[in-house]
């Protein structure tokens, strides 16, 4: 055991230091590059000036032979071979190569200019005397505008007189004789001539005098009651006050003063405002206020503004589920369609993470003891399954994180810190699904502060589950205020599959889940043999779900049980595995149901293709995956007049009943009929093509991913663009960012994990997971002090 510790104590070591030695060669590599391009630079604006020169000497050659005195003359002999030579050295081919041998990390790149400078003094010599060149160095440091000042007319001699006196002499003599030349008449055009525009332009340039900022009328009372009408929302809404009446009275402030509001940022119509309009209308009028000001307000107090800079890159989407394939459960298979069809249209990178389970944890939760050995054999697996059912090879990113499987809870929990296995350079859009569930007892970054745009995706009515145990109702209670609590501090936008689910913080209800290709597939074949005269269906009425009272076996018994004397001679084959498959086959035994219990299979398979109507009495579903799946193959669905069937309802085959009379007069009708083919439109509305529109509008994803680089709104106001993306700080920002950092407190507290029912160790991930995953120790890679 010593030689395997020391062993891997050795590799681990080793990856590290390859690792650092990497990211040194990698920042070497970028500096030489950096290097190399600043030479090249150098070296064409010394062939720029070099040949700019050599135009004007060519432009004034015959004509100051003829007029010009013999010093000015001299000075343009003297200058011009210097300046040659300049440019023979420093232009050079090989001026790169030598820069980049003898440049040292300390070192810096000095210009010889002795040749200049011994024409000019030269010059100096003959009609004023040696220069001082010491004496100069120890005056203070010149501005720019001392240099060489403005080109001015004959009527500011004197101010040039003293102006002159502060210049640099050498500089001061080659700007005398460029003024001579320019006052001689010998030089005709080259007052005018290009070269010289160019080079006052470029002088100007260098020095602007900063505009003045035009005036903007200050809020007046009615704006700034509006905007604290629209910051306090959260706690009036905790007080019962709904949201859409907070929007009428700042709707209604806001038209008090919309003659004001609306100019000068916007035009047009402004008799109709809508809620969003409103609101765009008053962060841009507060935004221009606040910028007339001078002020820059840089976040709020718990913001972290080390986010991942999006400009000039591709997007990247980071998909995070809580739980895998082989288990099939819906946070298996829903996230790994999602993102094969956001990666199929190529506009952006896709990473999905998913959980990795120790062997010992495999065996409990992974079906036909199915274990893996590494994340690559899983990454295999999944990969395989996924191009068998949707027909195409997704280009997109498995990565996995540390979790452990709660037997209490059947579900896995994360270990450590989830965010830290996406690199900062990827942080840009996550997508949490389930996000309740992956932050219960998320001890680490928070996920709006590393990514620009969060959104949750919530799959399970935890509550539903809750109730059915051991003092429930009270469970439920403090979980439904967990589940607002970290959905608050943790996510910008939260979709609802169904309004079955909890009502969250900034959620929105819409079905983003489609079915498998293959299921649509098999529905096209049955409809197109039904045309052929074949039958379709041979077999009656089937159910299929994972065995545990809570997916629908206790109100399925409870039916069968209570009208078994009006269903007579009706049977139903039941397909799932589940730890409550023994309890519910003997309960349903000793009831003496007609029902036929089968081993647990996939909804794809031949076997299940002949039915003809899928009953599914469960309630405590958000979105049942086997109802859309069975409707796509074209099926009749039983099910509950529940808000989890709300978007099923618009499908002929679909029979909803109310009470259990109602269940046994919809069960006489799909034996008895045949159901109806779906039209183009509802294969379309089942599909994940569909599915993933909805899911970009709904999100805002696509508004997130067409925005410009710097992700701010903008409007255009007295010619210049006014950015409103945090102009001011949020209330709501500060209550949000003070919840997480309470929940960080309180998660990094091993005792108060364990009183709400945390698996003993999961604040960090253990040894296992750092062999199975290749991490450093968390004590390494979270060192004490860096807390």
């Amino acid at each position: 055991m010593a030689s395997e510790g020391q062993a891997s104590t050795s590799s681990n070591a080793f990856s590290f230091i390859s690792k650092g030695w990497r990211e040194v060669k990698d920042s070497a590599d970028a500096d030489l590059q950096l290097m190399k391009h600043r030479a090249n630079e150098f070296k064409n604006l010394a062939t720029s000036f070099d040949r700019e020169l050599e135009n004007l000497f060519k432009f004034n050659s015959a004509s100051a032979i003829r007029s010009s005195p013999r010093s000015e003359i001299d000075f343009v002999k003297k200058l011009q071979p210097k300046l040659s030579e300049f440019r023979r050295v420093y232009s050079s081919p090989d001026f790169s190569k030598k820069v980049l041998e003898k440049w040292g990390p300390r070192s810096r790149i000095r210009i010889d200019l002795s040749a200049i400078k011994n024409a000019l003094v030269s010059e100096g010599e003959d009609r004023d005397g040696v220069m001082e060149f010491d004496r100069v160095r120890r005056r203070r440091p010149l501005k720019f505008s001392e240099f060489w000042g403005e080109w001015k007319g004959d009527g500011e001699a004197e101010d040039e007189e003293r102006q002159s006196n502060k210049d640099w002499e050498p500089i001061r003599a080659l700007k005398t004789r460029l003024k001579e030349f320019e006052k001689r008449e010998f030089l005709g055009g080259f007052k005018n001539s290009e070269f010289v525009e160019k080079f006052k332009s470029s002088l100007k340039s260098m020095y602007k005098e900063p505009e003045k900022s035009k005036a903007v009328p200050p809020l007046d009372v009615t704006e700034l009651l509006a905007c604290l009408v629209r910051q306090s929302e959260p706690f009036l809404d905790q007080l019962g006050v709904r949201r859409n009446v907070c929007e009428k009275i700042v709707e209604s402030l806001c038209s008090k003063s919309k003659n004001q509001l609306l100019h000068p940022l916007s035009s047009g119509d402004s008799s109709v405002l809508d809620s969003e309009s409103i609101n765009d209308e008053l962060d841009l009028r507060i935004a221009s206020v606040l910028q007339s000001t001078g002020h820059s307000y840089d976040g709020g107090f718990w913001t972290d503004h080390a986010k991942n800079d999006p400009s000039d890159q591709k997007r990247h989407v980071a998909i995070v589920t809580t739980a895998s394939l082989p288990w099939m459960t819906g946070t298996a298979v829903n996230p790994l369609f999602r993102a094969a069809y956001l990666a199929e249209s190529a506009k952006q990178n896709v990473t999905l993470l998913v959980p990795w389970l120790c062997k010992s944890d495999q065996e409990l939760v992974y079906p036909s003891d199915v274990t893996f050995t590494s994340p690559e054999e899983q990454e295999t697996y999944i990969r395989n399954w996924l191009e068998e059912r949707v027909g195409f090879k997704a280009d997109f990113k498995i990565s996995f994180y540390p979790g452990k499987f709660s037997k209490e809870r059947r579900s896995i929990i994360p270990a450590g810190d989830t965010s830290q296995f996406i690199p900062s350079k990827d942080a840009d859009i996550a997508i949490l699904e389930e996000p309740e569930h992956l932050n219960w007892y998320h001890h680490g970054k928070r996920w709006t502060d590393k990514f620009n745009h969060v959104v949750g995706v919530v799959h399970t009515n935890y509550l539903e589950y809750i109730k059915r145990e051991k003092n429930g109702a009270l469970q439920a209670f403090f979980v439904k205020h967990i589940n607002n609590w970290v959905t608050r501090a943790y996510c910008d936008k939260v979709l609802r599959l169904s309004a079955a689910t909890q009502d969250l913080p900034r959620s929105l209800i819409c079905n983003v889940h489609g079915v498998n290709p293959k299921f649509l597939r098999i529905g096209e074949k049955v409809a197109a043999d039904r045309e052929l005269g074949q039958e379709t269906f041979s077999k009656g009425a089937y159910f299929l779900g994972k065995m545990v009272w809570a997916k629908g076996y206790r109100e399925l018994i409870d039916l069968l049980a209570k009208h078994k004397n009006n269903l007579d001679g009706f049977k139903l084959d039941v397909y799932g595995n589940g730890e409550d498959a023994n309890e519910v086959q003997s309960t349903a035994k000793s009831l003496d149901l007609n029902l036929n219990f089968l081993k647990g299979r996939d909804h794809a398979d031949d076997s299940l293709h002949g039915y003809k109507v899928f009953i599914n009495p469960s309630v405590s579903d958000v979105l049942c995956t086997a109802t859309a799946e069975a409707l796509a193959m074209g099926k009749f669905v039983v099910c509950a007049n529940h808000p989890s069937n709300e978007f099923f309802r618009s499908f002929p085959n679909c029979l909803t009943y109310e009470t259990p009379e109602d269940f046994v007069a919809k069960v006489k009708e799909a034996m008895e009929s045949d159901p109806k083919p779906l039209t183009p439109e509802q294969r379309y509305n089942l599909s994940w093509e569909a599915a993933t529109q909805r899911f970009m509008e709904y999100s805002d994803l696509d508004k997130v991913l067409n925005k410009d680089n710097n992700g701010a709104k903008s409007s255009i106001g007295n010619g210049k663009k006014i950015s409103k993306s945090a102009s001011v700080p949020s209330l709501t920002g500060m209550v949000d960012g003070g919840l997480a950092f309470a929940h960080y407190c309180l998660t990094g507290n091993e005792f108060l994990r364990l009183c709400t029912g945390a698996i003993p160790g999961t604040r960090d991930y253990d040894k296992q997971h750092c062999k199975d995953l290749h991490l450093l120790p968390p004590h390494v890679e979270n060192p004490i002090y860096g807390w």
